[in-house]
């Protein structure tokens, strides 16, 4: 029997389905080695984590390598994320028809406040971080645009959350909580119950939750329903005082309200 197969003879749907098998190979290959970050994986750990054989994987990767997906070092040993990927996030940003005008709020809450803001979006069970103005009164080392964590240890996830209800806001929950932090939320009931209080108190809490020694707070963005998008300010514990939350809280609240108004003239002009 030949090893080759006639494309002419198979059916659609499978050609469909092997073609998909491969591509899902290949974004489930660019999302790890991107949830990595700074630290680079060697082949045995990406075929663990993946459960793909190395034979394969090497292939896909060199592959990848060549094109400037994935970049490899000296050795040829470690691999990483590459710039092409950057590339593509980069034109995401440049082309997202929110974000422009979100962005100057947040320029406007970090002149005014001087706290850290970030707008981020509802991606599967994980929010994605969009836009990051930094507080000139600490220095983080790395940008948190591009991040991904778990929606329901932060701010920003829980006020998305709540606006769901059901199979709708289960579908947004992986199937373990995993904490980040001693003080992340790993019960359903209670994390259900805590998503019932941000829905009637307004606005979310991540008490360190995913960073320890940071309060952060967020409210929706109501351009879409249910909300896709949500603003938050972030604060070191250590300088945060009662009425200082309820600055902060009041303002991401206005600006919300306004920002939102803002993005449905302009759906309902086009």
């Amino acid at each position: 029997m030949s090893p080759y197969v006639n494309m002419a003879t198979v059916q659609p749907s499978e050609a469909a389905v092997r073609k998909v098998k491969s591509a899902v190979r290949t974004v489930e290959l660019l999302e790890y080695l991107a949830s990595r970050q700074d630290q680079p994986a060697r082949i045995r750990d990406i075929a663990a984590a993946l459960d793909v054989p190395r034979s394969s994987l090497h292939a896909l990767l060199r592959t990848l390598v060549a094109a400037g997906w994935v970049r490899c070092d000296a050795s040829g040993t470690l691999y990483g994320i590459g710039i092409r990927a950057l590339l593509v996030g980069t034109s995401y940003l440049d082309t997202d028809p929110y974000l422009p005008i979100i962005t100057p709020f947040l320029d406007d809450l970090r002149r005014e406040l001087d706290e850290t803001f970030h707008v981020a979006r509802l991606d599967g069970t994980d929010v994605v971080y969009l836009a990051t103005r930094e507080s000139g009164q600490y220095v983080r080392t790395h940008s948190r645009v591009g991040r991904r964590l778990p929606a329901y240890a932060t701010a920003l996830g829980k006020a998305l959350l709540a606006e769901r209800f059901g199979a709708e806001r289960d579908e947004c929950l992986p199937e373990q909580l995993t904490p980040l932090t001693p003080h992340t939320i790993t019960d359903r009931s209670d994390l259900h119950n805590a998503l019932d209080e941000v829905r009637i108190r307004g606005y979310a809490i991540d008490d360190e939750e995913n960073t320890l020694g940071l309060r952060c707070f967020a409210v929706p963005l109501r351009y879409a329903q249910p909300a896709q998008d949500a603003i938050s300010a972030s604060v070191p514990i250590a300088r945060l005082t009662p009425e200082r939350e309820r600055d902060l809280v009041e303002a991401l609240r206005a600006v919300a309200d306004k920002a939102s108004r803002v993005v449905r003239s302009m759906q309902l002009r086009h």
